[in-house]
């Protein structure tokens, strides 16, 4: 899929910008604040049913982050665990939406995660977070977990990880949406009535399958790196 890409020069240096996935993740971003806004607004201790949804998804994260660091750990980092899942979920929904409808002069509307750039971003954001509380709990030892002179080049393969394994889930989620997205398209494109719809129905799973892994394998990052050593 072709992107919106707006260039221009910024202290000299030529910057380029989706600017498609640009105007998505801003939407992504809206909606769910506007979901976050119409689930807390009237709060009761009879839950309504999005309240109730809203309840049940911050105690299931809730509860595997309590599991995998224990409860005092879990409080520190629920909220970027849940933000994550929440805007990925949320981006992921946006690109089932009609923007075939909308025709621009350049690229095409799509979900933000459909470009590496994004999925990227949040990777960084991801390996940034984990690496700085794991120095911050452990301090630079962390970098050498394990550490022996016999398993020298094990250690070295573990630290690259630190830095390699955030980008396998940036990979895996930017492939997966922009192959679903390819996928339903081409049917479109072929039989615009009825035959698409299954695919369609499917890229709804695949879009919760895909945040909840993200979200899952970003949580047993940060429990690994938060975990003392014994």
């Amino acid at each position: 899929m072709e992107h919106w890409v707006y260039t221009t020069n910024i202290f000299g240096q030529s910057v380029s910008v989706n600017v498609d996935t640009v105007l998505t993740m801003w939407l992504s971003m809206l909606l769910l604040i506007v979901l976050a806004l119409f689930t807390t607004r009237k709060l009761d201790m009879v839950p309504g049913k999005l309240q109730l949804v809203g309840e049940n998804i911050i105690k299931y994260f809730n509860n595997i982050s309590k599991a995998s660091m224990g409860n005092d750990e879990a409080q520190k980092h629920i909220a970027i665990i849940l933000t994550l899942f929440m805007f990925i979920l949320t981006a992921n929904l946006v690109g089932q939406l009609p923007f075939k409808l909308i025709h621009l002069a350049h690229g095409e509307l799509a979900s933000p995660n459909n470009d590496i750039n994004m999925t990227a971003a949040m990777a960084v954001v991801v390996s940034i977070y984990y690496i700085f509380y794991g120095v911050k709990r452990n301090g630079f030892k962390f970098f050498f977990k394990g550490f022996t002179i016999d398993g020298i080049i094990v250690t070295l393969v573990d630290t690259l990880e630190l830095f390699v394994r955030p980008f396998s889930l940036a990979l895996r989620l930017f492939a997966n949406i922009l192959a679903g997205e390819l996928l339903v398209a081409t049917f479109v494109s072929l039989v615009a009535v009825i035959v698409p719809l299954p695919f369609m129905l499917f890229e709804l799973f695949v879009a919760l399958i895909q945040a909840l892994v993200f979200t899952l394998l970003s949580t047993t990052y940060i429990s690994m790196a938060v975990q003392e050593e014994h």
